[in-house]
Parts: structure tokens; sequence; C-alpha cells
């Protein structure tokens, strides 16, 4: 048994090196280009005061949630600048947007392609369990052996974590879609394509959604880990309190975490009841 794990661990080597052999410019492609994304998103979060972030959340909240939701949003917001930790708010939303977004390019498209195919199912339940179940810090090396340490190494081990819950949902909603619906497409004459984007998917939308909540939350419990690998924000912030035992500045990057992980979970929980309502109404 011994010699099949040392053989096996023998490829995984030879084949991380060989793509840092032949591949490096396709990676340090992806990095610059990432690297950019990441920085200019940053740059666009971080652009307006805090105050005027803080009113627009209050003034959306109140509308879209309710007015203790709204309030206490404003007040976590605002107690995220008064320790300091503003500019690590911005740069942690940056990384859990542009990493979720990443995530759904993939997840989505794979996830109704695999609700109209039965036979995938079973087999990504598989991958995808083993995907959710593997120690997130795994997916760290591979990054840092390819596109070395920074926001983008934090971007490719969130994404991927990221990815299961919308694609597993997705595919759930587009299995679950009426049959009499399918077969109203067919009656129609619509094609295969047109039944899947006028029929299947906004059928599917409230699951869809309930993935992207999903994917968020994935999203937020990649960002502590990911501090180790320089991703900057309130990651970076917890593990440098932690390395060098500031047990105070560890509990406030904690509670801008928190705070951070309600108001876009409230959110984006709204747009599923929300699309829910008006399926229903």
């Amino acid at each position: 048994m011994s010699e099949f794990t040392d053989a096996f661990d023998l490829h995984v080597n030879d084949a991380l090196m060989w793509l840092n052999d032949n591949a490096n410019t396709l990676f340090e492609w992806v990095r610059a280009s990432l690297d950019a994304a990441f920085r200019a998103l940053d740059w666009l979060f971080a652009l307006p005061p805090y105050w005027l972030v803080i009113a627009a959340v209050f003034i959306a909240g109140w509308f879209a949630v309710g007015r203790v939701f709204a309030v206490g949003a404003a007040f976590g917001l605002w107690l995220c600048q008064a320790m300091g930790l503003w500019s690590e708010t911005m740069s942690t939303l940056t990384l859990v947007l542009s990493s979720t977004l990443s995530a759904l390019l993939i997840a989505i498209p794979a996830g109704v392609f695999i609700g109209l195919t039965s036979g995938l199912m079973k087999t990504s339940d598989v991958v995808l369990d083993f995907i959710q179940t593997m120690p997130a810090y795994i997916y760290l090396l591979p990054g840092i052996a390819l596109l070395g340490y920074g926001p983008t190494t934090a971007m490719w081990a969130t994404s991927l974590v990221a990815i299961p819950p919308a694609m597993r949902l997705t595919a759930h909603g587009i299995k679950m879609a009426p049959v009499s619906l399918r077969e109203l497409g067919a009656a129609v004459g619509m094609t295969r394509w047109q039944t899947v984007y006028k029929i299947l998917v906004p059928c599917a939308f409230p699951s869809m959604m309930a993935g992207v909540n999903q994917s968020l939350m994935m999203a937020f419990g990649m960002v502590v880990i990911a501090g180790i690998v320089g991703s900057g924000g309130l990651g970076q912030s917890v593990y440098d309190a932690v390395r060098m035992l500031q047990i105070d500045q560890s509990i406030n990057a904690g509670i801008a975490i928190v705070v951070l992980s309600i108001v876009l979970d409230r959110f984006s929980q709204r747009l599923v009841k929300f699309d829910t309502e008006k399926s229903h109404g």
C-alpha cells in the first residue's frame, strides 16, 4: 500500500513541477489578470467615504429587509470604522464578492448542465462532496505553487470552496422543475435550449439564489484561512493578530467579519424571498 501512495505522491509532485516548467507564462498571465481585477474592485469599494457606504446600506436595508436590520447593519459597519478596520473590511468584501462571482460563473452553467443530465447527478455529488469535505488549507498549496502568495491565491481557494453549494442547488432546481412545464415547452415548439432558459431556469431561480447565499457563506468561511497566503483584509488581520498573540485585535477583526457576513447574508436571503414571493404572486 505504501508503494502505491508513494507512486501517487510522486506523480502529483511531477505534475506540479511540469506545470511550473511548461505553463509558467500562462499562470503568470492569470496571476496578473486576477490581481489587476482584484485591485481595481478593491479601489472601487474604497473610493466612497465610509459614511456614504453606511448610509447606502442603511437605506437599502430599511426598504429591502427591515428597520431593525437597517439600524443594526449601520451600527455594525460604523463599528468596523471605529475599530480602524474599514479598509480591511472593504478588502474582504472585494475578496468575497470577486471569488463568489468567479465561482458562480462556473457553478451555475455546470449546475444547469448536470440538472439536465440525470446520469451525472450521482457523479457530481461525489465530486462536490469531496471538494466540500477536503480541508480548506489543501487548496492553498497548489495556488501558492502556481500563483504565488497574495490575493490571487486567496481568490482561487475561495472560489473553489464556493462552487459546490451553488452548483448543487442549481442542479437540484433544474431537476425539480415540473414535468408539465417541460411538456408545455415541447408542445409549443420550443427547442431544448429555449425550454432551458425560458422555463427551467426561471423555475430553478429560487434554488439558484439559495445557492448564491450558501456560496457567499462558504467564501466567508475561507476568509480567515486565506490570510495565511497574504490575502489582505480581515483574514490577514486575524492571522497577524494570532501570530503576535494580540487577542484584542483578533476579536476586533472577528467582529468585523461577522458584521460583513450578516449584512451580505440578509441581503442575499432577501433576494431569495423576493423571487419566491414574486413567483407565487
